[in-house]
């Protein structure tokens, strides 16, 4: 990103080949399988509008099954068992998925990457050997029992109980209550036979915490077994064709080897054996080997952002508006308008922000669990970072398809324009695998806590009267926000207060340096919050209550700077020349923009005057109107196959 010159910025090009190479990534090979994969399945789309609803759901069973057959499902799992052997291959496949039909992206998501994945990371062998096979084929279908009427996020407090009767060498499973019944469970309503069931060990009637048991919950010809009670949750605001349902026990018998057994197992006699001992770290050592959910929830958020921006933005380079002036008596385009400029074109940097921190996501991943990178902080932070970059991706989706939707006009409200199943099936993606605030609270914790080694033990209470025994000084020093933003100072040109320079408003360390400001003040802001209400008196309960908008907050930030890294870094590390302008030009207007909606705090916390302000302002537009002639190649770049973008009445019947 050049410093500002007098001189006019040069002409932008795009060559759509090489910039989805790059955007593809090292699994270029996998993207391009399933984008070749899915104008088979393209008429999906309308069959959701169509079919009945069970129809449906067995409609999109069927392309499952279909999908399966090639294998491009089966990325993440071991080759002995007919998987590919590599996660991010796994994570790929799914991101270039969700460009088409949404039921089919989640319901390959709950067998594969739920059912699928907890049985791999939560099992050992007896169980690999016993399942995987089969599920990967697609000749078991799965759901995966976790969440409660009564409890979503606070998963520790599950209803559900399995006790375990040393006399037969069985668990027997129960309901409890009411609202400890299993709810919104994928494939439950109609497909799965096997179901991979969380609930309170009790062993010897002393209680280990929620584990995880294979609970067998149909017959082979697809009849209720005896103690299983199953309800479907009824229509829902989209992805109608996933088959959401309820589950109660009453005493359903497993054997003891249906324990899924990695981190905790019960010997014969009704021994209970664990390598961690505490309960709380072992309950989010569980939970962590799952985080492979969120990493891809998130990649679908950002590839239903593509798929929008793709739509809208043609639509804008085709529709015309109003009569200009021109000799021709041509009306003008609508993405030659500012206004509209502004609402697509710093959408559309977010967008290409989140994909880059979603492929460094990826690959944490990747290295984690494949033994690369093996130590806990690793763990930790991969945990943290797939927490932050799920809740700011699947905003994104949610924004930009109501954005799109907009400045696509009346037009944009038909189905077959595609935003109405877009808005309708992506909705809930800020909501599973985690509520997007609670993730944020997780990540605000890990921050103000450092990922302490007792990290995992503590609740709430816990990080309130963590953070209240120490310094604000010490709590800021522990993160490595302090450090970079020390480094980033000594570039500034005037020194570590002064940030109101000459400094170029294109120049990558301002932006850096604004972004590592924000973080630690606020990170600083929630510690300070945190101590005052401890050393007042107060319950700690109340103080979190309190509290909590900033821990969020300052989670916001820092994930936000995590982005902006990962953008600044491909910049860097991009060889071609004219795809480096490009993604400078890219990376300045998402920089930007997020300071520009961010102005009032960085005016009230010194670090941007009314002056300046109105340079971001202008340098936004500025940014917008240079991209503007290469916007149809920036969405180009996504490959979405056109197949899948449907819209008519849009783009026209070649479409």
């Amino acid at each position: 990103m050049a410093d500002e010159t007098t001189t006019a910025p040069p002409d932008l090009a795009v060559d759509v080949t090489a910039l989805t190479a790059l955007l593809d990534g090292q699994h270029a090979d996998i993207r391009r399988t399933v984008r070749e994969l899915l104008p088979a399945y393209a008429s999906v789309l309308e069959d959701a509008e169509t079919m009945p609803r069970d129809e449906f759901r067995d409609r999109v069973r069927d392309v499952v099954l279909e999908i399966a057959d090639t294998g491009a499902v089966a990325m993440g799992f071991p080759s002995e068992y007919g998987g590919g052997g590599d996660l991010g291959a796994s994570i790929a496949a799914f991101e270039t998925l969700a460009y088409g039909d949404l039921s089919v992206l989640v319901k390959v998501g709950v067998q594969f990457g739920l059912f699928g994945g907890a049985i791999l990371q939560l099992g050992t062998d007896r169980h690999h050997d016993a399942y995987l096979s089969d599920l990967i084929s697609g000749r078991l279908l799965g759901c995966f029992a976790m969440t409660e009427t009564g409890h979503g996020s606070n998963v520790q407090a599950l209803g559900t109980v399995a006790t375990y009767h040393p006399e037969t060498s069985e668990f027997v499973i129960t309901t409890t209550t009411p609202d400890a019944g299993k709810d919104y469970i994928g494939n439950a309503a109609r497909h799965a036979r096997v179901g991979v069931v969380f609930a309170q060990l009790e062993v010897g009637g002393e209680g280990h915490g929620v584990h995880a048991l294979v609970v067998p919950l149909r017959d082979e010809q697809g009849a209720v077994l005896p103690g299983v009670r199953i309800e479907d949750d009824g229509h829902k605001m989209g992805l109608n064709g996933v088959d959401n349902g309820r589950i109660w026990f009453d005493g359903v018998r497993v054997p003891r080897e249906a324990l899924l057994n990695r981190f905790a197992d019960v010997t014969e006699d009704g021994t209970y054996t664990s390598d961690i001992e505490s309960p709380g770290r072992r309950f989010f050592t569980m939970l962590g080997t799952l985080v492979q959910g969120r990493v891809s929830v998130g990649a679908a958020g950002v590839s239903a952002a593509k798929v929008a921006l793709t739509i809208a933005v043609r639509y804008g380079l085709v529709r015309r508006q109003f009569d200009t002036g021109a000799e021709d008596g041509a009306e003008q385009r609508l993405l030659d308008y500012g206004l509209h400029q502004r609402r697509l074109l710093p959408r559309l940097a977010r967008t290409y922000a989140l994909h880059f921190a979603q492929q460094v996501l990826a690959a944490d991943l990747h290295d984690v669990f494949s033994g690369i990178t093996a130590d806990e902080d690793a763990r930790r932070l991969l945990e943290s970072r797939a927490a932050g970059t799920k809740a700011l991706s699947t905003w994104l989706a949610t924004d930009v398809v109501q954005e799109c939707r907009e400045a696509c006009g009346g037009a944009g409200y038909l189905s077959v324009n595609r935003f109405a199943a877009l808005k309708a099936d992506t909705d809930v993606f800020t909501t599973f695998e985690g509520d997007n605030h609670v993730l944020l609270q997780l990540v605000g914790k890990g921050l103000l806590t450092d990922y302490a080694s007792d990290f995992s033990d503590l609740d709430q209470l816990g990080m309130v009267r963590f953070v209240a025994g120490l310094a604000v000084e010490t709590v800021l020093e522990r993160t490595r926000v302090h450090q970079l933003l020390e480094q980033i100072r000594e570039v500034l040109p005037g020194g570590s207060d002064d940030w109101d320079t000459d400094s170029g408003l294109l120049d990558p360390d301002y932006h850096l340096a604004m972004f590592r400001f924000r973080e630690e003040h606020r990170i600083g802001g929630a510690a300070r919050r945190l101590k005052r209400g401890v050393d007042a008196g107060m319950n700690p309960g109340e103080v979190f209550s309190r509290v909590q908008d900033h821990v969020i907050s300052a989670a916001h930030a820092h994930v936000e700077r995590l982005v902006l890294e990962s953008f600044v870094e491909k910049v860097a590390a991009t060889e071609d020349g004219e795809l480096k302008l490009v993604l400078n030009a890219l990376c300045d207007l998402f920089a930007l923009s997020v300071i520009e909606a961010d102005a009032a705090w960085f005016m009230e916390h010194g670090r941007l005057s009314a002056q300046r302000s109105k340079a971001v302002t202008r340098e936004v537009a500025d940014l917008c109107r240079r991209l503007r002639p290469v916007a149809g190649e920036l969405v180009d770049a996504f490959a979405v196959p056109v197949e899948l973008l449907r819209s008519p009445d849009l783009l026209g019947p070649d479409a």
